[in-house]
C-alpha cells in the first residue's frame, strides 16, 4: 500500500483528511462511499497510517516503525474487519472484531482504527450491534465503513457517520497515468479509460488484463465479419460470444462503445474523438455502409439484450437474436 502521494485523483477527500488532522477534528466513524477498484481502501489505508504516524503530522511520513508496519499491514491497532460468509457480514464478526476487542486500548498508537471493507453486506443484526459502538465509542476509536451502496445502511448508523462519496477522476488523469506508468499505447489508453468512468481501479485493471483484450480483439473480428456471416454460420458466433459469458457485460460494453464511434465518424467524419482509434478504417467502412437509423437501432438491441440476460432469457437465443439485428442494420 502507499501513501496520499501515489493515489490518483481524490484531492478533495485528502484535503479533508488532512483537515481533520491538522485541527484535531478526528470523526469516530466514517463512511467512504464509491464503486468497486475506485480508491477506497487505498484512502482508508493512507488515513489510518497518517493517523497512527509517530511524527504526527497530516501526512504519514512513510518512514517510522509505525508506517512501515501499516504498509505491510501488520499495524497492531489497525484492523481489518474480515467475515467468513461471502456475502454476509454477520452480527457475530462485528462483536468478535469490533465490540469485543474495542474495550482494549491501542497497543502502541494515540488511536485503534477498524477498516470494514464490504460493509454493505452486514445484516441488521450486524447494523445494529455495530451502532451500539458507533454511539458511545471510547475516545481513541475510530471506524472506517467501506461500501459501494451507502444507501443501503440503516438511517442511524448514516447518522453517525462522516459520509466521504467517491468522485470520477478526470479521464485525462487516469489516461496519462495508464500512458506514463503503465508505458501502455494510447489507443488501448482510451478503451480503458472509456470503460473505467472516473474508476482508476478499474482502468488500470483493464488495461494489465490480457482476457480484456482478448475480447476486443474477438468483438472487432466478429464485427468486421458479421455481414458476410452465412445463416448456418451464426451458431458459431454465438458459441465464440459465450466464452465470455461471465464477463458479458463488458463485451456488450465494447460493442456499445464500437457502434458509438460509428455513429460519432457518420456525424463528424472526426477520427480525433473515437475510442477504437486504431480501427479508424474500419470505423469510416461501417460508417459509409450504415444509416443513422440503423446505428441507433443496433445501439437500441444491445440495450434489450442486457435487458433480457438481466431478466434471465436464454443466453444464445438472445445472442442470435442481437447478432441479426446488428446483420440485418
Amino acid at each position: 500500500m502507499a501513501g496520499y502521494r501515489d493515489i490518483i485523483g481524490h484531492e478533495q477527500i485528502i484535503e479533508y483528511f488532512k483537515g481533520a488532522i491538522e485541527a484535531d477534528k478526528v470523526s469516530h466513524a466514517y463512511i467512504l462511499n464509491g464503486e468497486d477498484f475506485s480508491g477506497k481502501m487505498m484512502l482508508a489505508e493512507s488515513f489510518a497510517m497518517a493517523l497512527q504516524c509517530e511524527k504526527h503530522g497530516s501526512e504519514p511520513c512513510m518512514e517510522c516503525q509505525s508506517c512501515k508496519q501499516t504498509i505491510h499491514r501488520n499495524q497492531p491497532d489497525i484492523k481489518y474487519v474480515t467475515h467468513e460468509k461471502p456475502n454476509t457480514l454477520g452480527v457475530e464478526d462485528i462483536r468478535k472484531q469490533i465490540n469485543d476487542d474495542i474495550v482494549m486500548k491501542p497497543y502502541s498508537s494515540r488511536y485503534k482504527i477498524y477498516i470494514i471493507e464490504d460493509a454493505e453486506k452486514m445484516n441488521e443484526q450486524a447494523e445494529n450491534a455495530l451502532l451500539k459502538t458507533i454511539e458511545e465509542p471510547p475516545e481513541y476509536a475510530i471506524i472506517m465503513l467501506l461500501t459501494n451502496n451507502a444507501d443501503a445502511f440503516l438511517p442511524t448508523i448514516l447518522s453517525r457517520c462522516v459520509r466521504l462519496d467517491i468522485k470520477a477522476v478526470p479521464d485525462e488523469t487516469i489516461r496519462n497515468f495508464l500512458m506514463k506508468e503503465k508505458q501502455i499505447p494510447d489507443y488501448q489508453a482510451d478503451l480503458c479509460v472509456a470503460f473505467a468512468q472516473g474508476n482508476v481501479g478499474k482502468a488500470i485493471r483493464l488495461s494489465e488484463s490480457e482476457r480484456f483484450n482478448e475480447m476486443r480483439e474477438q468483438m472487432m473480428q466478429l464485427m468486421r465479419r458479421l455481414e458476410e456471416i452465412e445463416p448456418y454460420e451464426m451458431t458459431m458466433a454465438v458459441k465464440q460470444i459465450a466464452e465470455y459469458k461471465l464477463a458479458i457485460s463488458d463485451y456488450f460494453d465494447l460493442m456499445m462503445v464500437w457502434f458509438r464511434d460509428i455513429l460519432l465518424y457518420k456525424a463528424s467524419a472526426d477520427a480525433n474523438g473515437l475510442v477504437f482509434k486504431d480501427q479508424v478504417y474500419e470505423i469510416k467502412k461501417q460508417a459509409d455502409k450504415r444509416s443513422y437509423e440503423g446505428i441507433e437501432k443496433c445501439l437500441e438491441a444491445l440495450d434489450k439484450a442486457k435487458s433480457r440476460l438481466k431478466a434471465n432469457v436464454n443466453f444464445d437465443l438472445t445472442i442470435e437474436m442481437l447478432l441479426w439485428t446488428i446483420k440485418e442494420n
